[in-house]
């Protein structure tokens, strides 16, 4: 990725080029180093702006970024808070999202992380769209009433009652962890803290080989990366279980059945039996 500016001259293996002769070029242009190499000329995507950043720490994959703006149901105007900046890769693509008139509130308790992020967010222009937090969420966010938060953190459940205070009522909330025990963790936490329209997603893509004649699928894919857990925070001092999945309550009268037949079974194999059980004859 180029900025360009006036007099300067990009190096590469393939040749120099002078940047006076791509500025005002249309984009998707093909031009020659003074080797003679060709290269063409393109406006960086979200998936190069979030890929080719500097990074100290592993980055949000474009594929689950999609994912996780489809389920903060961001648009221009909305405000979202980002627990875990890191590098800032999924921070571009919340910036990208919610510009121009959003905001983007990011939390980050490592400042070396966080440089490396605003330095990022500065180089792409999308800082302006950034309030960047050096701070600690335990006890709590600054904003209120936010239309969603995220969260990209080790231990999610731990600040879940801090993301119920700062989303407004009905708001969106995302969480990213990679192994299944944390997923198991933090669904137990969500149906404590009041959430409801739980989903668990794993997103997986598969590129396929962009030959007519032979098309078939790559030989190389990306895995397992993170699993995508979302829930909307609800107002429901009653019952809030009551807007639990179908299968979640199917699972839980389960439960409660079988501790009465094991409740009843231990009750009867406790009361001592005067009267010896009457047997048939054998014929």
């Amino acid at each position: 990725m180029l900025r360009l500016q006036p007099g300067r001259l990009f190096h590469s293996n393939l040749g120099k080029v002078q940047h006076d002769e791509l500025i005002d070029l249309p984009y998707g242009t093909t031009v020659f180093s003074h080797l003679g190499h060709s290269m063409l000329l393109l406006e960086p995507s979200l998936d190069d702006l979030m890929t080719r950043i500097k990074r100290n720490t592993q980055i949000i994959f474009p594929k689950d970024a999609a994912m996780i703006l489809r389920r903060l149901n961001l648009r221009a105007g909305s405000r979202v808070i980002e627990a875990g900046t890191g590098s800032g890769a999924l921070t571009i693509a919340l910036a990208w999202a919610v510009a121009p008139g959003g905001r983007v509130y990011s939390y980050e308790i490592r400042e070396d992380h966080l440089l490396v992020a605003r330095s990022n967010l500065e180089k792409i222009g999308l800082l302006k769209y950034v309030e960047l937090h050096s701070a600690s969420i335990l006890e709590g966010f600054e904003q209120n009433n936010v239309d969603a938060l995220v969260l990209d953190l080790r231990t999610p459940w731990v600040f879940l009652e801090q993301a119920h205070r700062a989303l407004r009522p009905g708001g969106f909330f995302v969480s990213l962890v990679p192994t299944t025990n944390q997923v198991s963790e933090l669904l137990q936490g969500l149906e404590k803290m009041g959430f409801a329209d739980i989903s668990v997603e794993e997103v997986l893509v598969r590129a396929y080989k962009p030959v007519p004649d032979r098309l078939r699928p790559d030989d190389t894919m990306v895995g397992h990366t993170v699993f995508v857990i979302s829930a909307r925070p609800i107002v429901d001092r009653e019952d809030p279980g009551r807007w639990l999945s179908d299968e979640r309550k199917r699972f839980e009268a389960r439960r409660i059945l079988e501790e009465k037949i094991s409740e009843e079974e231990s009750k009867r194999v406790s009361q001592p039996s005067d009267k010896k059980r009457s047997r048939p004859k054998l014929p």
